[in-house]
């Protein structure tokens, strides 16, 4: 079916891998121009998080002309795909759809001029896929076409979903307590993509276990008694005991965790005062704070609060001026973990389709991605995102494969390969669904 162009080596066995379908890559390479027109639009339409209107309607157009049960609306602007296909597992396959507030600088043709008005900041800023989402939802289309022209390759339920604002964290949230686990099928399996500024275009990494952090955002209020500049015997200097906390920040990873257990709290905003001969009432701070695991999490946390109240304590504040920390619970990103069984499922099978020099086993990393929140409502459901590198061979090469000499994601230059991206990772996501709709 072809469609116009629409508005490391792990403990547990893989199982059996299956026959690699022989038509397979050359079916993609037929649909390439096809996909590359997609994602032109895609790219020169951007949406920022949670305004996905237009592309989530443009979207849905085309897997309702594939064939697809679509709804649309699920949790804002989130689309359900469904595909039936006789008994089996239900496999579900994600995309994120939503843009950056960034300005792109890529000189591409096809580059974004879009312009919005952040809802966060409520600033006009220039709009970018800097994350490459784009990739994602093009792969999504070109995955769902190579399914459903294989029909008689598989049986059970295709349940393939896109979902808004991945990068506020708020998207899978927002679809899950819209129901999305009630009105569809509970998933066995649900597998994502990122592409990744880290790796080679092509190639593939994958992270067994966690592979991405809990994001928490914490606001801190240090309090303090303001007066003048000249006079600070009479003050309680809240600059003064905000920099105490922010050093004594740094004892918490260094000093209050296991040495093997990760972790990051890192202070992104200090404020306070506006004249150099007066001392403020207030210092604020905004930290980010990362982990995997919930009980690390829940001691970070606790340590920042114990740690604030304590400078304050240290440095005579009175009992009603004590700092305020606020952990902004609507913004928390669970952390992702990789099942490792489903990991070490798609290592086999990826390292039988393109050998171990393109496919390998590699460290988690301390971004955020809110994919994880899908398997924290079943503990049974084995989840996996892997990663497909995005950098052009000819600069990977140049700089011998430092990652830090080329644009990252997030950044206003960042400008994926993305032929061999969307290629590289539709025949991934096509191989690994077939995989596990096959081997139930």
């Amino acid at each position: 079916m072809r469609l116009a162009l629409a508005a490391f080596a792990l403990a547990i066995a893989p199982a059996p891998l299956i026959a690699q379908p022989a038509d397979l890559g050359a079916s993609i390479d037929a649909d390439m121009d096809e996909l590359m027109a997609h994602y032109r639009h895609l790219h020169a339409n951007p949406e920022l998080s949670g305004m996905e209107v237009e592309t989530a309607a443009y979207m849905a157009a085309i897997a309702r002309e594939l064939g697809f049960e679509v709804t649309e609306q699920v949790g804002g602007t989130g689309v359900v795909a469904i595909m039936e296909n006789g008994p089996g597992p239900v496999v579900m396959l994600r995309a994120d759809m939503d843009g950056l507030p960034v300005i792109e600088d890529t000189g591409l043709p096809y580059a974004s001029t879009v312009t919005a008005v952040a809802p966060q900041s409520g600033v006009e800023t220039g709009v970018m896929h800097a994350c490459g989402h784009d990739t994602h939802m093009t792969t999504w289309i070109g995955t769902a076409m190579q399914l459903i022209e294989r029909r008689d390759e598989w049986s059970g339920t295709l349940m393939m979903i896109l979902q808004p604002a991945e990068e506020t964290g708020e998207g899978a949230r927002a679809m899950i307590e819209d129901g999305l686990f009630e009105r569809f099928p509970m998933p066995a399996y649900a597998v994502a993509f990122h592409d990744s500024a880290r790796g080679r275009a092509g190639d593939i990494g994958i992270a067994p276990g966690y592979a991405l952090a809990n994001v928490d955002s914490v606001d801190v209020t240090i309090r303090g008694v303001g007066g003048h500049g000249a006079y600070p015997h009479t003050t309680k200097d809240p600059i003064v005991i905000a920099s105490r906390f922010v050093t004594a920040l740094q004892t918490i990873v260094a000093r209050e965790l296991d040495p093997l257990d990760p972790a990051v709290v890192t202070v992104g905003s200090f404020h306070a005062g506006a004249k150099h001969n007066i001392i403020s009432d207030e210092a604020e701070l905004l930290l980010t704070v990362r982990s995997y695991s919930d009980e690390t999490r829940a001691q970070l946390l606790a340590a920042i609060e114990r740690i604030a109240m304590g400078e304050a304590m240290a440095a005579g504040v009175p009992e009603d001026r004590m700092p305020i920390v606020t952990v902004r619970e609507s913004e928390f990103t669970p952390s992702t973990y990789n099942t490792p069984e489903l990991a070490s499922r798609a290592m086999a099978l990826f390292q039988d389709r393109w050998g171990t020099d393109m496919v390998s086993e590699i460290p988690p990393v301390m971004g955020g991605e809110d994919f994880g929140r899908y398997r924290r409502e079943d503990p049974d459901m084995q989840s996996l995102i892997f990663w497909v590198g995005g950098q052009p061979a000819d600069k990977w090469d140049e700089t011998g494969g430092d990652a830090t000499k080329l644009p990252s994601l997030h950044s206003p230059f960042w400008a994926p390969d993305a032929e061999i991206v969307i290629n590289r990772a539709t025949e991934a996501m096509t191989l690994l669904a077939l995989d596990l709709f096959e081997g139930n």
